[in-house]
């Protein structure tokens, strides 16, 4: 029995993976990998584990399912494209999101967030902290972007902002090449604002604080002293990251045409 058993594995496996009780707990494990997909976002914190985690269970989900369609040719020709179709839609060429659109979607995303609860490193409703408020906002407006003008390159650019995760410090650093410097410098409450555009940021000198403009006296962050992203008057409201020495800087793909 057992030299049968070592002579004939292909047909033992084959035997398994057709059976009833394979089926059903393939189908417990797509299932599973399926809810994964929708559960793991909902941690606020958007660490590489995370990522990896949720990029995993759309693997499982995605296999899962063609494994139990591939007899139905429909259903296993429609998953075998997905992924073809996801390939060609971040390789197409496209030009530049423009930037005045993009801006003013980026700018109504941030202050959406307002209220919601400072976490450090998280970036999305449930808990944000000072550098993934404009981050999230910055990568949702990217998406929408490219899913309404079937821009390729907005895609790639979402898809890097979600994979590459950047400090305040690091946007100050001008990493990957996401921010550009604009060489002013000062306090928010002192400061000149000529110049700035809404969404453009203002990072401490130190690193550990980002703030971003909306116009007018007005700014937005999350605070960890309030607890929340907070909009607030950068000329009258008391608060201690107006009075702290900060240089600005602005997202390369906001910048105007003429700056780009």
């Amino acid at each position: 029995m057992l030299q049968w058993l070592r002579r004939n594995p292909a047909l033992i496996m084959k035997r398994f993976t057709q059976g009833p009780r394979f089926r059903r707990l393939l189908l417990i494990l797509t299932l599973g990998a399926a809810l994964g997909i929708f559960v793991i976002p909902l941690n606020p914190v958007n660490s590489t584990f995370f990522r990896l985690a949720h990029l995993g269970m759309i693997a499982g989900a995605w296999f899962g399912l063609l494994w139990l369609a591939w007899k139905h040719p429909p259903a296993r020709y429609a998953l075998l494209a997905m992924p073809a179709l996801l390939a060609i839609c971040l390789s197409l060429p496209a030009p530049d999101p423009n930037p005045e659109a993009l801006r003013a979607d980026y700018v109504k995303r941030m202050e959406e967030m307002s209220g919601t609860k400072y976490v450090w490193g998280g970036e999305n409703p449930r808990g944000i902290d000072c550098s993934g408020l404009p981050r999230r906002a910055l990568r949702d407006a990217l998406l929408a972007h490219a899913f309404r003008h079937a821009n390729g390159r907005a895609l790639r650019m979402f898809a890097g902002h979600w994979w590459f995760d950047a400090s305040a410090r690091a946007l100050s650093e001008g990493y990957r090449g996401y921010t550009v410097p604009l060489g002013s410098s000062g306090t928010i409450s002192t400061m000149s604002y000529q110049g700035l555009l809404p969404g453009d940021l203002a990072v401490t000198e130190d690193g550990v604080h980002i703030l971003a403009y909306l116009g007018g006296d007005l700014w937005i962050q999350a605070d960890p002293g309030i607890g929340a992203v907070a909009i607030l008057n950068g000329r009258e409201d008391p608060n201690g990251w107006f009075g702290v020495p900060v240089t600005t800087y602005r997202w390369k793909v906001l910048a105007p045409a003429a700056e780009g």
